[in-house]
């Protein structure tokens, strides 16, 4: 039985979704004056555009949600920390005796330890403000993009379906015109024949058409899990680490610094000081290049967002 894609809802013809036998085809008529064949033709050469206008539609989304992330000032505040973390010198509070106190070299040494710490701070400062802000915005964006890639593979999962059905559709249809070539008939069989088969050939350039769509959906839907997973990802090590390493850091160097500046030996653990600056360095360390890793997914996003734009807007 000949098959063919028609709109489930003649309300609106975009609805390409469903294939339907001629019998139920006979119970439906377009809204304008249009001849069958004409008619069979635009149903071939639409199948699944409705979906194909959502996937569009949901691209676009996805990237203005893209376009309003921007991570790269929390990538310049973690360089800069990571940067200035080493410069701290703790071999300037090693020497804190009478000659040493005498000469005025502790109180000197103390001063450039200080100094070295309020660029720190700084820093510190800066990018503790950075993680509370993606905190504040992280949660609703990743809300709207999670609604929005459902909804994304629920589309290109239906056109992979409309391109089984059309394709057993037009093995069935190919099939038959073999076996009505070789019945013969007078010409008006013959060219319904040729009808018949420009027809197959209008489905065959859709089904390419929505293939390519398909694959650069599904390598899109790919890029966006994997840059929602990346960022999910970051902002977690910024809470459970970042942000409580930065807490611990400036619990203990601070008043390190205050005693160096006023050139008196350390009353903190030094030893204990050291480790905690260590363990803060190798922290942002880890984020700095987690925020790399986070950029490239964004800008590989980016890219596949691109090229199915490319696939949308191809004839």
């Amino acid at each position: 039985m000949i098959r063919v894609y028609i709109a489930a809802n003649m309300q609106d013809e975009d609805r390409t979704a469903s294939l339907m036998t001629p019998a139920k085809l006979a119970q439906v008529r377009p809204r304008t004056p249009v001849s069958p064949a004409a008619w069979l033709d635009k149903m071939a050469a639409d199948a699944g555009h409705q979906h194909v206008r959502r996937i569009g539609e949901l691209r676009a989304d996805l990237q203005a949600q893209a376009q309003r992330r921007d991570f790269s000032p929390l990538a310049a505040d973690l360089a800069r920390l990571a940067e200035a973390l080493p410069r701290l010198d703790f071999g300037l509070l090693a020497s804190r005796g009478l000659l040493a106190r005498l000469s005025g070299k502790g109180k000197s040494a103390g001063a450039e330890f200080a100094g070295q710490f309020d660029q720190i701070d700084q820093a510190a400062k800066a990018l503790a403000g950075q993680a509370r802000a993606l905190q504040g915005t992280q949660g609703e964006q990743a809300n709207r993009t999670d609604i929005a890639l459902l909804e994304f593979e629920v589309e290109f999962r239906a056109l992979d379906k409309i391109i089984d059905q059309g394709a057993r559709w037009l093995q069935d249809m190919r099939n038959q015109l073999k076996a009505r070539e070789a019945q013969g008939g007078d010409e008006a069989a013959r060219a319904q024949v040729r009808e018949d088969s420009a027809r197959c050939e209008l489905l065959v350039d859709r089904l390419k058409m929505l293939r390519a769509v398909t694959s650069a959906a599904q390598h899109a839907h790919q890029q966006a899990q994997a840059a929602a997973a990346r960022r999910a990802s970051l902002a977690q090590a910024l809470q459970q680490s970042v942000v409580p390493q930065l807490k611990t850091w400036q619990a203990h160097i601070p008043e390190l610094a205050a005693t160096a500046r006023e050139g008196k030996s350390p009353t903190e653990d030094v030893e204990s000081s050291m480790d905690c600056h260590r363990d803060l360095q190798l922290c942002i360390k880890r984020t700095l290049a987690d925020c790399g890793q986070l950029q490239a997914h964004e800008m590989a996003l980016a890219e596949a967002l691109e090229e199915l734009g490319a696939q949308l807007a191809s004839p």
